[in-house]
């Protein structure tokens, strides 16, 4: 059984290409100092691969290469409107209210208190935890209301001011809207 060596004459590639000049602008990517060239191979092994994270260290170089996942895209329901009821004229001119309660009753006091960004609405940390607020509680500017998840991110929304919660408008787990109102306050 014979071995054959390489000729130390002849010079090739890893590839098994003779190596010549490189085209200019040409990235090599058989050299082991190509930073570049290990970091494209590495993405296209883990795209190849399925792989999300993969975390190198080699001496004195750490790598840490995350792909991003997709995200999925969710919308809200449009809430639906009630349909103002019409009033009919009476004898004397005037108009009668509508039916149902009287008009400022239906109107609720107080302002509210708008989701600052688009996400999930949880009222507590965690489903055995505590809610963060309740109606009739009185809470200070770096009180914590609420969390909103985005993009698997919690963000806690806080207070930013003095006030008492009349009303909490949106459920546990409800998909919410940047703007959408989520507490009556006072």
């Amino acid at each position: 059984m014979s071995v054959k060596r390489p000729d130390p004459q002849k010079k090739s590639s890893p590839a098994g290409k003779s190596a010549g000049s490189p085209k200019p602008g040409a990235v090599d990517r058989s050299d082991p100092t190509d930073r570049l060239g290990q970091l494209e191979r590495l993405i296209e092994m883990m795209v190849q691969k399925d792989v999300v994270e993969v975390e190198l260290e080699d001496g004195n170089t750490r790598w840490r290469v995350r792909r991003t996942e997709p995200q999925a895209v969710t919308y809200a329901a449009p809430q639906a409107m009630a349909m103002p009821m019409p009033t009919m004229p009476m004898a004397g001119g005037h108009q009668a209210p509508a039916a149902g309660a009287p008009a400022a009753a239906s109107e609720p006091k107080g302002e509210v208190f708008k989701s600052p960004m688009l996400g999930t609405f949880y009222r507590a940390a965690s489903p055995e935890a505590e809610v963060f607020c309740k109606p009739g509680d009185r809470v200070s500017a770096d009180k914590t209301l609420c969390i909103i998840e985005a993009m698997k991110v919690m963000n806690e929304i806080k207070a930013e001011r003095e006030f008492e919660i009349l009303d909490i408008l949106v459920k546990n787990g409800e998909p919410v809207e940047f703007g959408q109102p989520l507490f009556l306050i006072r």
